[in-house]
C-alpha cells in the first residue's frame, strides 16, 4: 500500500531527471549496492504512475460514477485509485518497476 502522496515522491527531483541527481555522499564511498532500496523505490514509482493513470481514467466518468458527484466523492475516488495502484503493483505491476530498478542500480554502480 502507498503511504505517501505522489508529490512527495518527486520532491527534489530536478527537471532534468534522475540522471543528474547525485547520490548521497554516504553511498558514494560504499562498495555495496542497495538493491532492496532500489526495488522499493521502483515499486513506489510504479504505484505513483499507476495512480496518476487511474486518476485520469476516473476523471472521464461523467456524473461522478459510483460515488456520485461532489467534494466527498473526489476524496473517496482518490483513496480508491491509491488502493488500486498499490494492488496492481503488489500483484506484479505492468513492468515499470523492473525497468526503473535496473536503471537505479546502474546509476549506483556507475557512481562507485
Amino acid at each position: 500500500m502507498m503511504t505517501r502522496d505522489t508529490a512527495s515522491l518527486f520532491a527534489g527531483v530536478p527537471a532534468s531527471g534522475l540522471h543528474s541527481m547525485p547520490l548521497p555522499a554516504a553511498r558514494r564511498g560504499d562498495a555495496a549496492i542497495d538493491a532492496s532500496g532500489a526495488g522499493k523505490a521502483a515499486k513506489e514509482f510504479e504505484s505513483a504512475f499507476l495512480q496518476q493513470m487511474l486518476t485520469s481514467m476516473f476523471d472521464t466518468i461523467e456524473g461522478g460514477g459510483t460515488f456520485g458527484d461532489g467534494a466527498s466523492s473526489d476524496i473517496w475516488r482518490g483513496m480508491l485509485t491509491e488502493q488500486y495502484a498499490g494492488a496492481i503493483t503488489d500483484a506484479g505491476g505492468i513492468g515499470i518497476a523492473a525497468t526503473v530498478q535496473r536503471e537505479l542500480l546502474a546509476l549506483q554502480e556507475s557512481s562507485l
